[in-house]
């Protein structure tokens, strides 16, 4: 592993969140992020307290809540992330309620924030706001909210809507959040490439499975010519 990919690999919360995942897969990405050196293993809420007791200290755990719509009632997200965070979590990554916004009721989602960061005090609290589904000026109104309730990072997406991050999106939230807000990229980032530009735009976290899946592959055909060649 190069040093270029351990740079690039310090900032993936390298991330399960498909329905049909299995323990044994989350296993298998436990290993990979412990043995690579990512941020965080990123995994649905039922697989939280497993995990925990599974990597111990070796890895943080990140989960998500009022995933992927985030149309929950503002109970039912507190309830999902005190539940995560009682069973190990380090991490939050929370879905806005995306009518709410679109609706004009800015009141209504930056309160549910606030709620969620009394619940995360002295955890990390990520917020999703779904970019492709928002304007350019709800996004804003979304970068304002964030950086008012307090939230450690502003996320572009969950990875199961119409879109990904994209360098607009990253370039617009460095504009318009605050300056203790950092900023995750998530969905969509595929090569080495796409991550070193999201994180040169001002992205501090990678939302990706894909990174660590490419430098393993890297790993596994670098050994095989070594040992072709010694043959």
């Amino acid at each position: 592993m190069t040093e270029r990919e351990q740079r690039i690999l310090a900032h993936v919360d390298h991330t399960l969140l498909k329905p049909e995942a299995r323990w044994e897969e989350v296993q298998v990405l436990c290993d990979d992020a412990i043995r690579y050196g990512t941020a965080s293993v990123c995994i649905s809420p039922c697989y939280v307290k497993q995990a925990r007791a599974y990597v111990g200290e070796q890895m943080r755990i990140c989960t998500v809540v009022g995933f992927p719509s985030g149309a929950m009632t503002t109970k039912a997200k507190l309830f999902e992330a005190e539940e995560a965070l009682q069973n190990g979590a380090e991490e939050i990554d929370m879905v806005i309620h995306i009518g709410a916004l679109k609706a004009g009721k800015l009141s209504e989602v930056e309160e549910e924030l606030r709620a969620l960061r009394r619940v995360c005090m002295g955890k990390i609290l990520k917020v999703i706001i779904e970019t492709c589904l928002l304007t350019e000026q709800e996004k804003i109104a979304a970068c304002r909210i964030v950086t008012a309730a307090g939230a450690d990072y502003i996320k572009t997406s969950t990875g199961f809507s119409t879109g990904g991050a994209t360098r607009e999106d990253i370039k617009l939230f460095r504009d318009h959040v605050g300056k203790d807000v950092k900023i995750k990229a998530a969905g969509g980032i595929s090569s080495l490439g796409d991550a070193e530009a999201f994180l040169a735009l001002g992205a501090d976290r990678l939302g990706t499975s894909r990174i660590v899946k490419l430098v393993r592959e890297q790993d596994i055909e670098a050994n095989r010519c070594y040992y072709d060649k010694r043959l």
